[in-house]
């Protein structure tokens, strides 16, 4: 028992170092850790006396606060007793308590406030910010009702507009009726709100000569006018102000002009299918008896000497990641079981947490995929289910893996496992126990089981005993003080011709071919479209040739990374020299034709699964490729450590550290050099949880590394580090925001010229010689149905436009092929990818993440996020993706000769990296669409707080019109709510 920080046991004589925090009754085993705590909005909320909107539970007769915590207390013991004992389900929704003891419901704020704390409540800005919306929120509902006999006739709405017919203007004439004989009202103004000049620039103009008095009966017409030559949305608010002459009475009744001035095939195609409902995680049935099923032999492919360890997440750290916030699950977790100092000792047990962390994220992400109502159809062995979304790897599903299934008729918790014996475009086969039956007419439930081999090779890895410090923590004494080698010094005849006349490319060769055995890693810093692994081929050639015992292991992040690792490698080694690994479960089709003949195949059931061929021939290849994840094949044959000289990974920001170390942890000896390629600029690894990101599981091994003092790129250069310089990619204009804002200014455009100039002149350009547009789009995020993500109908008929345009121009050809459509949101890319199937189908349409490592000669990005609810902005939830600096690096680091960005500035413009970018092309020229809202001469504020100024303004608007309407005395209540991102658009990492 414990009382301020010491223990009562009479049995204990030591002082414990623990804090208690009384307000949560919670128990801390540091300051440090207790100090975290009171900082939470958790804690914070509860020292104000805030407890959200209380459920109250009928069968516990108990009072539950908030959805988080009601979804605890229905996984309880208790709970499901008492269920049990009165004949409720135990998943059962809650009922929303009203009356709670000892709490007042603010409904203003949506949230039970202790009796205690109510008067300092009403205080707070929080609350005061959120009266001030609903005043305003009551006083527009409020003006926009016909009143005093006055009515306004007519719709407001233009609805959907051609451009053409914005662009030559179109009016619209209401009327004012009076329906009271005997009144006399006057017609005293009619304003817009964008002539006080709190909204920006309108294309709304209103037009009407104030009579005397509006007579009996007598209509009144005015007009409204169009005048907009670009695509997008548009809204203004007519102010029309009256008085009645009797009773010297002013009152005021106002309308929302709109109009969408665009495509309105696109808009009536892509619109809504139903309206958003977010999706109810309900809770899963816990799976007690599941009948195994018949797993594929390619499981069996490739002859594993040991054992992968199984690695399940520990029982106990379940409740751990399954209550409370964020913040207070990291604070626990810090507390209880990571490291307090990651060091050679601690490293294997940090990152075994952060994967079991990740994992449990991933297991919730896939129930996203269950399929409650499907069909299976029989094909001789095989039941065939078909997955919406497999296409896109939503879920990814590989040959091996093991799908539930759940006839609808079946006892709870009983499930027959199926293992995946192939995968088609939109059907996967299964194989199930003999015992399983199924007609045309049943209908089962369907849950995807997580693949846990690559995380359990990862496990394996970090189990090993090899923990060198030269390789894990490098620092300045594993530097040798001799002078490092130079080009001019090792006088090496290069296998490609411009690595000879790239000096950083030349000394990264030299430095990696030089290197002593057991030195610390070597990196090669390539920024976008610098050849970081042309350099890496150089070198692995050179260190071929320079010692014939030699032997690589080379590996990439993803198939396609280590396809090209191997396609250039094939011009200079034979079928004895190179093997290309591919995991059992890979698609034959997919594989280069060029290296087929440098893969093995083991013939087996429904043709040939890759393998490797004996160990003796394994031993004798110069260079073995595959990816991280399945370059644990090598020691898992039997392979001894040491066998591979140097180890490389290729695009190794891409990896989490766990995966890197596959291959280094099991192969690397005393005497392994590594040699690590990437840019910690650009994306990391895609990490689920949000509790590993924040534990650093998105920071790759590389990224560590060049943290380190020995990896300065000055410092460091030639021993450690060789930063490449020289891009080959893009036009200079395309390249130069980003080159200093990531870069120090220091890339130089190498490329081709005929291939970067390609769109100079080009009609699309508003500046003949700045190959950049920005599209300036005041559009609408939508979702619908369950699905969080969002997409935007304006930005995608203005993207379709554009693509229209680049397949016409017979002076500036181009392919499908040729052109990239990046943009965030994956309801955006099926959106996208619909509208142009009959217009270019060949145009690949992705995240950010599918376009890392890619380029296209003309690259389009969706912005897609246009939230119009500036009261209640949150920068986070409003740019959610798009404000991230790695992921807008990479998205305009894609483009050889066109960048265009179709994208709503008001919003974007919120955050500082975007409007700097904005202001650059903007000044010189490159702006089309709708007009910039501030001055792009002004420096940008680096520090941001743009999405207080606009909610400033927006409340000034609010609060100003309030008084109006309050002046007129006029008033009344309703609000909002907000709601949160999720990981729907965050893709799938493509391990195998």
């Amino acid at each position: 028992m414990l009382a301020n920080g010491i223990c009562e046991d009479p049995s204990c004589s030591g002082r414990h170092n623990v804090s208690t925090c009384d307000i949560c009754g919670l128990v801390f085993g540091s300051p440090a850790a207790y100090a975290a705590h009171i900082a939470t909005r958790r804690h914070l909320a509860k020292a104000r006396g805030e407890c959200g909107a209380f459920l109250f539970c009928s069968p516990c007769g108990k009072y539950v606060s908030g959805r988080n915590l009601w979804q605890s207390h229905v996984h309880t013991k208790k709970h499901k007793a008492k269920c049990e004992s009165k004949g409720v389900p135990p998943d059962a929704d809650p009922e929303e308590a009203e009356y709670v003891p000892n709490y007042t419901l603010c409904p203003t704020c949506n949230i039970h406030i202790q009796n205690e704390h109510w008067d300092r409540h009403l205080s707070t800005p929080k609350h005061l910010a959120r009266q001030r919306f609903v005043s305003f929120q009551a006083a527009l509902d409020e003006a926009e009702r016909d009143k005093n006999g006055i009515s306004i006739v007519g719709d407001f709405d233009f609805g959907i507009v051609d451009v053409s017919a914005a662009k030559s203007g179109m009016t619209i004439s209401p009327t004012i009726k009076n329906a009271t004989p005997s009144s006399k009202i006057s017609l005293i103004s009619m304003t817009l709100v964008s002539a006080k000049g709190v909204q920006t620039k309108s294309p709304f103009s209103v037009d009407y000569v104030p009579p005397r008095t509006v007579g009996y009966n007598i209509p009144y017409s005015f007009s409204v006018t169009l005048l907009q030559a670009h695509n997008g949305r548009a809204e203004d608010r007519l102010e029309i102000l009256f008085e009645d002459m009797q009773l010297k009475k002013r009152f005021m009744i106002a309308r929302v002009v709109r109009v969408i001035v665009g495509n309105r095939r696109d808009h009536e195609n892509f619109r809504p299918s139903a309206p958003f409902k977010p999706r109810k995680r309900a809770a899963r049935q816990p799976e007690t008896n599941v009948v195994e099923g018949v797993l594929p032999p390619s499981l069996k492919a490739v002859p594993y000497v040991a054992p992968l360890p199984k690695a399940t997440i520990p029982p106990y750290l379940v409740p751990v990641l399954s209550t409370g916030s964020t913040t207070s699950i990291i604070d626990n977790l810090r507390r209880l079981y990571l490291p307090p100092v990651v060091d050679s000792n601690t490293y294997a047990r940090h990152y075994k947490f952060l994967l079991w962390i990740e994992e449990f994220r991933m297991e919730r992400d896939l129930e996203h995929y269950d399929i409650p109502n499907a069909k299976l159809t029989v094909h001789n062995f095989y039941h065939l289910l078909d997955v919406p979304g497999l296409a896109e790897k939503r879920p990814s599903v590989l040959v091996g893996d093991r799908i539930l299934v759940q006839k609808h008729s079946s006892a709870s918790g009983h499930w027959f496992e199926g293992g995946v014996h192939f995968v088609r475009k939109e059907e996967v086969g299964l194989r199930t126990h003999s015992s399983f039956r199924a007609s045309p007419a049943d209908r089962f439930n369907i849950r995807f089981k997580l693949n846990r081999y690559p995380l359990r090779r990862q496990h394996l890895a970090l189990d090993t005993a090899y923990s060198e410090d030269r390789v894990l923590f490098p620092v300045a004494q594993h530097v040798p003080t001799i002078p490092y080698p130079t080009p001019s010094s090792a006088k090496l005849r290069v296998f490609n011709s411009l690595i000879g006349t790239n000096a950083p490319q030349l000394q990264a060769v030299v430095s990696i071919v030089k290197r002593p055995p057991g030195s610390v890693p070597f990196v090669i810093f390539g920024p976008p479209g610098t050849g970081k692994t042309v350099t890496m081929v150089e070198a692995i050639r050179q260190l071929l040739v320079a010692d014939p015992k030699a032997r690589i292991l080379a590996c990439a992040s993803s198939n396609s990374a280590a396809d090209l690792i191997a396609t250039r490698l094939v011009a200079g080694l034979t079928t004895d020299e190179l093997f290309r690994f591919y995991a059992p479960s890979r698609n034959r089709e997919q594989v280069p034709l060029e290296l087929r003949e440098y893969t093995f195949e083991k013939e087996g059931e429904r043709g040939g699964h890759f393998s490797v061929p004996p160990l003796a021939r394994m031993k004798r290849f110069r260079v073995v490729v595959a990816t991280c994840v399945s370059a644990s094949v090598v020691a898992g044959i039997g392979i001894p450590r040491g066998h591979y000289t140097h180890i490389f990974c290729d695009e190794a920001g891409q990896a989490t550290e766990p995966e890197a170390m596959i291959a280094i942890k099991t192969m690397a000896d005393n005497n392994t050099n590594v040699v690590l390629s990437g840019d910690p600029k650009q994306l990391g690894p895609i990490i689920r949880s949000a509790i590993a990101r924040e534990l650093g599981l998105e920071i790759s091994y590389i990224e560590r590394l060049m943290q380190r003092e020995i990896y300065d790129e000055t410092a460091g250069y030639g021993k450690s580090v060789v930063k490449l310089i020289k891009n080959f990619r893009s036009h200079n204009a395309i390249l130069k925001f980003p080159n200093e804002r990531f870069y120090k200014g220091e890339l130089q455009p190498c490329g081709d010229t005929k291939t970067i100039n390609a769109y100079l002149d080009s009609p699309l350009l508003p500046a003949a010689k700045f190959p950049i547009v920005f599209h300036a789009i005041a559009g609408k995020d939508d979702r619908e149905a369950a699905s969080p993500s969002f997409f935007n109908i304006d930005e995608l008929s203005q993207v379709k436009q554009y693509v229209e345009k680049l397949r016409a121009d017979r002076r500036f050809r181009i392919t499908d092929g040729d052109i990239g459509v990046i943009t965030p949101y994956h309801a955006q890319c099926l959106k996208i990818r619909a509208a142009l199937r009959p217009v270019a189908d060949g145009v690949k349409v992705g995240s950010v993440e599918e376009f890392q490592g890619q380029e296209r000669r003309v690259i389009i990005i969706s912005t897609v996020r246009s939230s119009r609810e500036f009261v209640e902005y949150d920068l986070r939830h409003t740019l959610g993706f798009v404000a991230n600096p790695r992921r807008f690096n990479v998205a305009v680091t894609r483009a050889q000769a066109l960048l265009i960005v179709v994208g709503d500035p008001d919003v974007l413009g919120l955050d500082p990296l975007w409007r700097s970018f904005l202001n650059y092309v903007y000044l010189n020229g490159g702006w089309t669409g709708g007009d910039i809202s501030w001055d792009p001469d002004v420096p940008v504020a680096e520090e941001g707080g743009y999405d207080d100024v606009v909610r400033s303004l927006a409340e000034r608007d609010m609060n100003a019109f309030t008084r109006r309407m309050e002046a007129l005395t006029m008033e009344g209540v309703e609000t909002a709510d907000a709601d949160d991102d999720t990981n729907v658009d965050r893709p799938w990492q493509d391990v195998e």
